[in-house]
């Protein structure tokens, strides 16, 4: 069995240790107080089992709180009073070292939280390690300077979750959709040096990639752009190219045919087409940023995002190549193609391409059969997004974030170029378990998070106000997000709807079932789940018609904080069947992983609470291995047109590199009772010597997960 020390470290858990510091506090107190040798072995085997039933790394202080409440179960007042003092003054001397510990078990890569915190960074590389340093050190001035101390506890209880407090002291917004268009159009700027408009495809693309990189270094979330963008610049090469046959024709005295040189040009064209594409996927993958990290970057395809003609069967050019080369893959070290994390792809699907024998339904078939081997892309419902948006069709900002529908000046609606300013979690979980099944409890109880979440959403705004564009031109100033001069301040940015800020929201499903006994997807549960849902939104509109900031309910894709918030619970409440009694809890509004339900029921059921989370919602089912079944990948995606306005599809791509087994690798528990990956075939249990991807919170995942996520991915049953 392991621990999880405070430094982060895992370290073997010893029942010895914990003997000892018993005794000393026993040792502590005249004799007439102190256990009996018989009642601090029952103490010792009590703990031991507690923690053997947790079926994860205990911490160090949740140790600590079950030998507190051993002692005084015992009856030993005095000797559970020194063992407490002495902890709290041990404690203080920790507070002054704290973050020093934290960077130190950082450089030495023996930090097991941080390990498996961020499914997409890898702690071991140097730049990776710098970011997580700043990172700390931000934290602590946040928690120490920047907050509330009544938000800064709340957030450490698992109440509210604050999120990237480790970006905080900077001036930093969460995610963007970039105005590419602007950026390639009008010329930009990137690293003080002018970029002026592209004049081939290819070009497009290495500037977009350039771009993408220095924006992901400017900010902290995701961001999207739109191959729509990229399309004209197609035109721009067929035309270069035609030029260019036309001459070599000439050159050699050859009178040139005018069908002759568009048809050579188009087979230049095609090539191009290629290559600007595989530049797309092959750079954004390699190119790291300040954080250490490749971009997290969505890819746009919406066929009616451009006019008919020309330039949108160049678009679907464009999404063709990019979905072919997405199948093949890319390959990792040992020269075997597997599945990237990025980019992220969202296809859109419209009247053109959801039915056979519609103009686009080849992309369509093409794009099932990405789905299918590689997890992307995600789907958008045109007809659907479209009765939600004010009749607007347009990609959220990374994993699910979507801004508000918004007009500009000139009364135009306008989406790229805009962002999203931050993000604050309420758990729905701890409401409903502090409540303790009171109803009029539970809504009071959710007026006083509710307004823990409202002063730390502002506390985001108010960090926000009064910065200067310099301080990322390539957002501010170069086009990105904006235009604005140097020195000009970003706050026009931030009101009357331009950029939004996100109440985020999670356990929707456990909160239902502690309060009504029932699934959410029961009828009396359903009902209670979308009156939280509705009170969530309502509270968002209040706090916009107070400051005309755009408020908006975001279903928080939880990756570590899912685990978080179950030890706070745990912790909190103890255990408590189908609401605490697993290591996650479940994302947003989303039916339980356990929960059988047929992928189709599963969207029609999410589509109620998509429809309330305006700010977020990502819907999903979990299937098998579908490469020899597109049929029923392309009826789940009509499905989805239909019935649902985003969702994706969870299969597997995993690869061993011990034995070349291409498939699903599965999750065991090994002899310490600890969750790890095993390839089926061969056994081996090494993660430096596997490829696994999951999709875990709207992006796929490929540096594995800590001990909460790794159950829910664990207990998660198929849809289909």
């Amino acid at each position: 069995m392991k621990i999880i020390k405070r430094s982060g470290t895992e370290d073997n858990f010893d029942i010895v240790k914990i003997e000892a510091a018993i005794r000393k506090a026993n040792d502590s107190v005249i004799d007439y107080e102190k256990l009996t040798e018989e009642k601090i072995q029952i103490i010792l085997e009590n703990v031991e089992r507690a923690c053997e039933n947790m079926k994860r790394s205990p911490s160090v202080e949740e140790i600590q709180d079950m030998v507190e409440n051993q002692i005084m179960s015992q009856k030993a007042f005095n000797v559970a009073r020194n063992y407490i003092t002495y902890r709290y003054k041990r404690e203080l001397v920790r507070k002054s070292n704290s973050t020093d510990e934290q960077i130190l078990s950082l450089l030495e890569c023996n930090n097991e939280e941080v390990k498996q915190e961020n499914s997409n960074k890898n702690p071991t590389v140097n730049s990776v390690q710098r970011d997580y340093m700043a990172g700390e050190v931000s934290k602590d001035i946040t928690r120490r300077f920047l907050l509330p101390p009544d938000i800064v506890e709340a957030h450490e209880q698992g109440m509210i979750h604050f999120h990237d407090a480790d970006y905080f002291a900077q001036h930093m917004h969460n995610c963007c959709l970039v105005n590419l268009e602007d950026m390639l159009q009008n010329g930009t700027v990137i690293s003080e040096t002018m970029i002026d408009s592209p004049k081939s495809f290819s070009t497009a693309c290495n500037i977009a990639t350039q771009a993408i990189a220095q924006i992901a270094s400017s900010q902290y979330g995701g961001q999207s752009i739109s191959l729509s963008h990229l399309a004209p610049f197609v035109q721009v090469s067929r035309e270069k190219f035609r030029r260019q046959v036309r001459a070599e024709f000439e050159a050699v005295g050859i009178a040139p045919e005018e069908a002759t040189v568009n048809e050579i040009a188009e087979l230049r064209v095609k090539r191009e087409i290629n290559q600007g594409v595989q530049m797309i996927q092959y750079q954004v993958i390699t190119l790291m940023t300040t954080n250490g990290q490749a971009p997290f970057i969505t890819v746009f395809m919406y066929l009616d995002e451009v006019p008919e003609g020309q330039l949108r069967d160049d678009l679907a050019s464009v999404i063709e190549e990019m979905l072919h080369q997405r199948i093949v893959g890319v390959k990792n070290e040992k020269g075997v193609y597997i599945t990237p994390a990025f980019p992220k792809l969202i296809y859109v699907l419209e009247e053109d391409n959801i039915h056979e024998g519609s103009k686009y339904w080849y992309l369509t078939r093409l794009a099932a059969e990405c789905t299918a081997k590689r997890m992307v892309p995600d789907y958008i419902s045109e007809k659907i997004m479209k009765k939600l948006k004010k009749d607007n069709c347009y990609t959220c900002m990374g994993c699910r974030s979507f801004l508000t529908v918004y007009k500009d000046e000139n009364d135009q609606f306008k989406f790229y170029g805009r962002f999203n300013q931050g993000v604050v979690t309420l758990n729905l979980v701890d409401v409903a378990c502090s409540s303790g099944k009171d109803m009029k409890k539970f809504w009071e109880l959710m007026d006083e998070r509710l307004d823990l979440c409202y002063r730390a959403l502002l506390a985001r705004h108010e960090r926000l106000k009064g910065t200067p564009s310099d301080v990322a031109p390539i957002l501010w100033q170069n086009g990105a997000l904006a235009r604005l001069k140097k020195g000009e301040k970003i706050d026009k940015l931030l009101y009357n709807g331009y950029s939004t800020i996100s109440l985020g929201y999670a356990g929707l499903c456990e909160c239902t079932y502690y309060m009504m006994g029932v699934s959410h997807t029961e009828p009396a549960g359903t009902e209670f789940a979308l009156k939280v849902m509705r009170y969530l939104n309502d509270a968002c509109a209040k706090w916009k018609a107070k400051h005309n900031i755009d408020f908006s309910l975001y279903g928080t894709p939880l990756e570590s904080t899912t685990y978080k918030f179950a030890k706070c619970l745990q912790k909190r409440f103890g255990t408590i069947p189908r609401v605490t009694d697993k290591n996650y809890i479940t994302n947003s509004y989303h039916v339980h992983v356990t929960e059988n339900m047929n992928a189709f029921d599963k969207l029609k059921f999410e589509s109620r609470f998509q429809e309330l989370s305006p700010g977020g919602a990502i819907s999903y089912v979990e299937v098998p291995n579908m490469q020899d079944n597109l049929d029923a990948v392309l009826s789940v995606m009509k499905y989805i047109y239909e019935n649902i306005m985003y969702a994706e599809l969870n299969t597997k791509s995993d690869y061993c590199m011990e034995c070349g087994y291409s498939g699903e690798i599965k999750i065991v528990t090994d002899t310490d009772g600890k969750l790890i990956w095993e390839c089926p075939n061969c056994g081996n249990k090494d993660q430096n010597k596997m490829s696994v991807a999951r999709r875990t919170c709207g992006y796929i995942g490929t540096q594995f997960w800590n001990q909460g996520r790794t159950q829910e991915i664990k207990d998660r049953v198929l849809h289909l």
